[in-house]
């Protein structure tokens, strides 16, 4: 998810009530087609003035190190800092926030991240580990999985703050065994999130700088003075950000390049209208650009879930936000039945899929492309984002046709193990001789032969 700056909430003396009205669509409609491809479209690129200053702001901190992130910290963030020191917060510090945030907040902290942490040691289990075996002739071959050493994570700041971020990127890196794991978050104005602090307290971040933009994550891609380079940068973060992380990409890592949120819904009419409505209001609520799309074959339950719109809309602080998203991306859409919604749904390959069925299992096979699948109708989207286990980070526009959501994979590397044995080379040298030949690289050929016997030499 990309995220941007919070916008504020409407505003109670508004003349004029709001709402909010996606785009009705029915899949027998002749234009169908092309009002859904419309509705769908986004561009991925970026603003030509924000994509050179990106590059401006990289430069600048590969040049100058900490002198530049302390520059674009005071001009962006209206901080002022005497030495990067002053920016980086102590494990003293984030203990102490989470010793004096609300017991309620505690609480939840900790049940949140038991929970994550209990999932990503599961996927440790079932995808992380080394494995080997040996062949009929003895050679050994197989795979090495390590740990990453030293890995980044970016948690947006400012208006918003993502404690949850900190979980889901801190603790499959902790879980896959990285040694160090450094957090910048930004603090405009010098403001700190204490549930963020402890957040970080919890899931065993290493170090953490009030950094953020583009300068932080150049920081750590190049490291500075006192910012230590690291191998790889998750999280997410706004259009500088994203913008910043797709640059840097080859020096280091990246998760992914992260779009608008998105929801999509499949429902039968079964669940009730309101728990649907807020369902897609909840990925309204981040920016105007976020998608929220409902199919349904039931015309009656489409008006049924407007009619929620309509009613709940006006009771929510960020009503504002909510209307410009389902007015400019939102679609309810009808289809001639349940399956053609899953057909339409893997075109869409959506950031979060809920199934809203009777029956989520008869309708999870033919789900192909989504990044997380939300089954039956008390599995609401807003559980899996805090505190259900799996991961939050998820791929957006499209891309879960072939990306996964953040795990411990992401924090570990794989190397090929080869053992060849005696008799295994008679076998292979000949092979490999017969194609390096065939491709004109003789010394490739002659290090195969080499090792034959003269018995199976030529």
């Amino acid at each position: 998810m990309m995220t941007t700056p919070a916008a504020p909430a409407a505003s109670a003396a508004l003349t004029t009530p709001l709402q909010a009205r996606p785009l009705r669509l029915s899949t027998q409609q002749p234009d169908f087609e092309a009002q859904f491809a419309q509705r769908l479209h986004w561009s991925a690129a970026a603003d030509a003035a924000i994509e050179q200053r990106v590059l401006d702001i990289v430069a600048d901190v590969r040049a100058r190190g900490d002198a530049a992130v302390l520059d674009c910290t005071h001009r962006f963030d209206r901080l002022h800092a005497p030495s990067m020191a002053a920016l980086e917060l102590q494990p003293s510090e984030l203990q102490a926030a989470f010793e004096q945030i609300p017991d309620a907040q505690r609480e939840a902290l900790l049940q949140a991240a038991a929970r994550v942490r209990r999932y990503h040691e599961a996927q440790l289990q079932a995808c992380g580990q080394s494995w080997s075996y040996r062949d009929a002739d003895g050679s050994l071959l197989g795979q090495k999985v390590t740990p990453l050493e030293r890995v980044g994570i970016y948690v947006p700041g400012g208006r918003a703050a993502y404690p949850s971020s900190v979980l889901m990127n801190a603790i499959p890196a902790q879980v896959a065994g990285v040694a160090e794991i450094v957090m910048v978050v930004p603090t405009p104005d010098g403001t700190k999130n204490a549930l963020v602090l402890a957040a970080a307290h919890v899931a065993g971040v290493t170090r953490a700088f009030t950094i953020g933009g583009a300068q932080a994550v150049a920081a750590l891609a190049y490291g500075t003075q006192s910012v230590p380079r690291v191998d790889k940068i998750t999280g997410p973060g706004n259009a500088y950000v994203a913008s910043a992380k797709k640059h840097v990409f080859g020096q280091v890592g990246i998760d992914m390049i992260a779009g608008p949120s998105e929801i999509l819904v499949l429902a039968d009419g079964s669940t009730p209208p309101d728990w649907v409505a807020m369902d897609l209001f909840s990925q309204a609520e981040h920016d105007e650009l976020a998608q929220s799309i409902l199919l349904s074959p039931d015309a009656a339950y489409l008006d049924a879930v407007q009619a929620a719109i309509d009613r709940l809309l006006p009771e929510m602080p960020r009503a504002a936000i909510i209307a410009a998203s389902l007015n400019g991306r939102g679609a309810l859409i009808q289809t001639r039945s349940l399956e053609e919604a899953c057909a339409i749904s893997n075109r869409i390959a959506p950031e979060h899929l809920e199934l809203a069925c009777r029956e989520p299992q008869r309708w999870e096979p033919l789900l192909q492309h989504a990044g997380a699948i939300f089954m039956g109708a008390y599995t609401s989207e807003s559980l899996g984002d805090y505190c259900a286990g799996p991961n939050h980070v998820l791929p957006t526009a499209g891309t879960a046709r072939f990306s996964s959501p953040l795990g411990v994979y992401d924090f570990q590397k794989r190397s090929s193990l080869i053992e060849v044995s005696a008799a295994g080379a008679q076998t292979l040298g000949r092979i490999a001789s017969v194609l390096a030949h065939g491709e004109g690289l003789q010394a490739h050929a002659r290090a195969a032969e080499m090792r034959l016997h003269p018995s199976t030499n030529g």
